[in-house]
């Protein structure tokens, strides 16, 4: 389990990374880097308290371990401590009615025989010793039963306190992993959206899959672009009015464009100075052509330019560098009811 949730856990902080540098107002780019800041630091205090509540369930389970088998060696020596006790109480009771006995005949033998009365001094004597060895013992037994049974009431105390405190972790857990599950259902059944209607457009240069907790859209170069262009071809245009619609249908999906160039240097013309400049103009292009073709709430949109820092193969071969000139549309479902959970607690 703590595999699964570590992993879980990775994918939000996934989910939460994405925003770059957008082409929107200043002020929405202020508002965008400190609510990806504030989702950065809530994911990173989210894992540390699940690799928390992960070691402290272990530790749990070995104290409870630990005190069960206690227990169980107290219980044992409990019994064996009444089966003392009662043998003990048993001798005593004989050996004071030995003793009555003992005092009894002592009496009749007062006016007998003055050696055979010694003697039977000498025994009662003896007997009274013993007897009073057997009631320390028994008194002895006595306190060390009671500090066995108050012992082992306490750790019965412990046990229970530990397990309650371990249910609540684990009442915890299975809160965020449900959390997390739905996410990626939610993924999953957004993949399945996207390409069911991008259908037509993948053996085009598109793919559509997930990682990381967020479904990728890749579109090569071919179909969107002219070599050194930032317009967007009318294929492409009708590639991205399919995905408009499912944009449209789903508002509580963000949506981060990435342009990638390759690495061979660009010559600089109008607008366009370098690579990085390049791959901002075309994410900027496929942002306006979704909000053209679609309902979709500006807010929700974020145009990023990668340049050819995110190569996909580093080689320098001709076909590396085809997959490298992309644009990525990675679409990121919103995390408002984990936000909540974690601001709840």
């Amino acid at each position: 389990m703590n595999s699964l949730f570590v992993k879980n856990h990775a994918v939000v902080f996934f989910l939460l990374c994405a925003i770059a540098f957008s082409c929107v107002p200043a002020r929405k780019y202020e508002d965008l880097q400190a609510r990806r800041q504030q989702c950065e630091d809530s994911n990173v205090e989210l894992q540390a308290e699940n690799e928390k509540l992960h070691t402290k369930n272990t530790e749990l389970s070995s104290q409870i371990e630990q005190q069960e088998k206690s227990i169980e060696n107290l219980v044992k020596d409990t019994t064996r401590m009444g089966e003392n006790y009662r043998s003990l109480r048993k001798s005593y009771d004989q050996l004071h009615k030995t003793y009555q006995i003992l005092l009894d005949k002592n009496e009749q033998l007062l006016e007998g025989d003055r050696s055979e009365t010694q003697r039977i001094l000498e025994r009662l004597q003896e007997t009274q010793k013993d007897l009073q060895k057997r009631e320390d013992e028994l008194q002895k037994a006595a306190l060390e039963l009671e500090e066995k049974e108050k012992r082992l009431n306490d750790l019965n105390q412990k046990l229970q306190a530990s397990i309650k405190e371990m249910e609540l972790k684990d009442a915890r857990l299975t809160e965020l992993e449900s959390i997390l599950n739905k996410q990626d259902s939610m993924v999953n059944a957004l993949r399945k959206r996207v390409s069911d209607a991008l259908l037509g457009f993948e053996d085009k240069g598109l793919s559509v899959d997930v990682r990381k907790g967020k479904v990728y859209v890749s579109l090569d170069e071919s179909l969107l672009f002219e070599s050194g262009k930032y317009e967007v071809d009318p294929g492409g245009v009708r590639a991205l009015k399919e995905l408009a619609k499912v944009l449209e249908r789903n508002p509580d999906i963000n949506v981060m464009v990435e342009g990638h160039t390759d690495d061979v240097p660009l010559i600089p013309s109008g607008d366009l100075q370098d690579n990085w400049d390049l791959s901002v103009m075309r994410a900027t292009s496929i942002v306006k052509i979704l909000l053209q073709q679609g309902n979709i709430d500006p807010q929700r949109l974020t145009a990023a330019g990668r340049g050819e820092y995110m190569p996909i193969d580093p080689a320098k071969t001709p076909e590396a560098r085809r997959k490298n000139r992309r644009t990525e549309i990675i679409l990121t479902p919103k995390l408002d009811e984990l936000f909540q959970i974690i601001e709840s607690n």
